[in-house]
Formats: structure tokens, sequence, C-alpha cells
């Protein structure tokens, strides 16, 4: 496990972007964290680096949001909303979990036992006004 500790939002888009050179075709990076710790700023930095054009926003209201355009397609969700899976369409991943691109899940608790076997487990927590501490564990 790596600790890493950022003192701004770009510093955290910063890690996203090195996160992203490690990350392969098939990928699931996992992200934890209370609301409001950089968890969608992290993945802003990955998309950027991964060569997304293109406003990279929370996709709280819409489940999950995919990219395109860049090294390899990007899927962005965000399980929030949902207590878990077990009473949601199966396919409801599907879309999202593809093996030529790779997937942030954001509140990924939901989505326990659908998601094996993660590239990536992030956990983010406040350190302070923009301090970030935040866990990598590969």
């Amino acid at each position: 496990m790596e600790l890493v500790e950022t003192n701004s939002a770009a510093e955290t888009e910063a890690l996203g972007a090195r996160i992203a050179e490690r990350l392969q075709a098939g990928d699931v990076v996992l992200l934890s964290g209370e609301l409001g710790t950089g968890k969608t700023t992290l993945v802003r930095g990955a998309c950027r680096a991964l060569g997304v054009p293109g406003p990279v926003t929370s996709p709280t209201f819409t489940i999950g949001q995919q990219y395109a355009g860049g090294r390899l397609p990007v899927s962005h969700l965000d399980l929030y909303r949902l207590q878990s899976l077990e009473g949601e369409d199966p396919a409801l991943l599907e879309d999202y979990l593809r093996p030529e691109g790779v997937a942030f899940v954001e509140w990924p608790a939901a989505g326990s036992g659908r998601l094996d076997r993660p590239a990536l487990e992030v956990r983010l927590a406040h350190e302070g006004e923009e301090r970030r501490r935040i866990e990598l564990d590969w």
C-alpha cells in the first residue's frame, strides 16, 4: 500500500495522472471516501492523462458516464445513491465495466460482489482545508 498526501486539487489531479500511467484495458479502480474528498478530482486527472477531451464531472445523478477519445475508453460510475445492486438490473454495470477500457467506481460498497478484483483501491480522507490523505492499494 502507498500513502500519499496532497495539498490542493491540482495535486490530487496530478496523482490521478500518475495512476493513469499504470492502467491497462480491463482495469477497475475503486474510490472510497467521504463527500468532497476529491474522488472526482482524482478521476479528472486520470482522464486528462489518458487523453480524454472535454469536461469530466461527477455522475452522481446519472450513475455513470463514459468518455472516449483517449488512449483507453473510460467509464466513471458513482454508486452513491444505491444501497446495493441487489434489486437492480444485472446488466446495469455491463455497459461500464468493459474489457477494452478502464472504469473508475466511486462509492463501490453498493457494488459489493459485482466488482471483483480491482486493479486499484483508493481511499481518500480529509486532512484539513485542501489537504487529503490518499491510500493506494494496488
